[in-house]
């Protein structure tokens, strides 16, 4: 940060210090370029773990399942549904406005034309057949309740989120409830958590308890986490061993099998996450292949750890092998967005979450503009307990509102 970029947000910081409260700053400039660098995380995630996806289901992966990199490989992510779902999302946000009412949000989703599984489809198909949100996503209604869906779509809530971890558990609770609930929405809600630090840190273990604050300590959720961070504490480079702590534990212990969604379920393909994000060292090509070998949904898991780790490390430190060969004219399956397009609508909401969350957006004398965020902690509602849950609230849209739904 130059020197009078440095004064202007010394201004700004003594404005929220004589308000008793304290911000963090970042230029615009710098937010886009991190930005840019989780979409790409994102992207090369996923389609270097695609061909794995669900071969390897309590086994590790052999090394060689995975295709070294080539750059032409980042252009195999336009078809991907880990990407494009969570567009619809953006989309919503961008025409409705960060307000939108849920049930609007469950119209736009149930509107969607393309192929879903597990906790998205049974989701999709309440909405669609009158179901309104947060029913949807009952554990009544939807078997795949505490599913990974929510937790593979919600990036994009920390990315349009830098600083803002409560707006993240806004997203959360918005978009989160069309097809998930308790851990399943938990799961997305410390994903973004983890995005939103990341705009500021470095250090993974922080990053780590950062998204950990984001939701209910209580829940099974939390508890992962909270294993992974202590097996990653006791033995930083065994990462095998973690992942026999974790399967043993999360996957195959009776108590916990029973309170699990099976292999698609949100707390072992997290830890599936953490796995990479925490013992790939810091390393992109490490995160990924580390997270990818840990099986399960292995394209979604690496998704997650490589974006937020290539938030945090931003654009110029990320090799160019995997952006270069990015067709940025090329639209994402299902969407209006192209790579550019996509990076613009994303910085527009930006803006609005940090004006949203009470930040301010300033100019030092040669016009650039730096984000000046408020540092307000979390907080997550109570725990919703998918296997003992509430009873529904009995939403269902008018007739009006099934209207509007053109797919049934």
């Amino acid at each position: 940060m130059g020197m009078i970029l440095k004064r202007a947000a010394a201004l700004a910081l003594a404005m929220f210090a004589a308000a008793g409260l304290s911000a963090r700053t970042i230029s615009v400039a710098e937010y886009k370029e991190r930005m840019i660098a989780g979409w790409i995380g994102q992207i090369a995630g996923v389609v270097w773990g695609a061909p794995t996806e669900f071969k390897f289901k309590g086994v590790i992966a052999p090394d060689s399942a995975l295709r070294e990199w080539t750059p032409a490989m980042i252009n195999e992510g336009f078809d991907q549904d880990d990407l494009y779902v969570e567009m619809t999302f953006i989309e919503t946000l961008d025409k409705y406005g960060l307000t939108v009412d849920i049930r609007q949000a469950g119209i736009d989703f149930a509107n969607t034309q393309y192929k879903l599984w597990c906790a998205n489809a049974a989701g999709r198909t309440n909405l669609r057949k009158g179901i309104a949100p947060p029913d949807s996503s009952h554990p009544a209604f939807n078997r795949y309740a505490t599913a990974i869906d929510y937790q593979i779509e919600a990036d994009f809530s920390g990315l349009i989120s830098p600083g803002c971890p409560q707006r993240v558990l806004e997203l959360g609770n918005l978009f989160g409830r069309l097809m998930n609930y308790g851990d399943g929405v938990y799961g997305g809600q410390f994903v973004g958590g983890m995005y939103a630090e990341a705009f500021f840190e470095t250090n993974r273990v922080k990053i780590v308890e950062a998204g950990l604050a984001c939701i209910p300590q209580e829940s099974l959720y939390a508890q992962m986490v909270r294993d992974m961070l202590k097996w990653y504490r006791n033995d930083p480079k065994d990462w095998k061993l973690a992942w026999r702590c974790a399967k043993a534990k999360w996957r195959e212990n009776p108590e916990y099998q029973k309170l699990s969604s099976g292999d698609i379920d949100v707390k072992i393909n997290g830890a599936m996450v953490l796995l990479g994000f925490l013992w790939g060292e810091g390393d992109p090509e490490n995160t990924i292949r580390i997270s990818a070998r840990g099986g399960y949904d292995s394209d979604c898991n690496p998704s997650s750890a490589a974006g937020v780790l290539f938030t945090s490390l931003g654009l110029k430190n990320i090799p160019a092998k995997y952006y270069t060969a990015l067709d940025r004219s090329k639209k994402f399956s299902f969407t209006a967005y192209d790579f550019p397009s996509l990076i613009e609508v994303c910085e527009r909401l930006a803006r609005k979450v940090v004006l949203k969350e009470g930040g301010k957006i300033r100019k030092d004398s040669n016009g650039k503009e730096i984000f000046i965020i408020p540092q307000n902690a979390p907080a997550p509602d109570g725990y919703d307990i998918a296997w003992a849950p509430v009873r529904p609230e009995g939403c269902h849209y008018t007739p009006e509102e099934r209207a509007k739904i053109r797919v049934k």
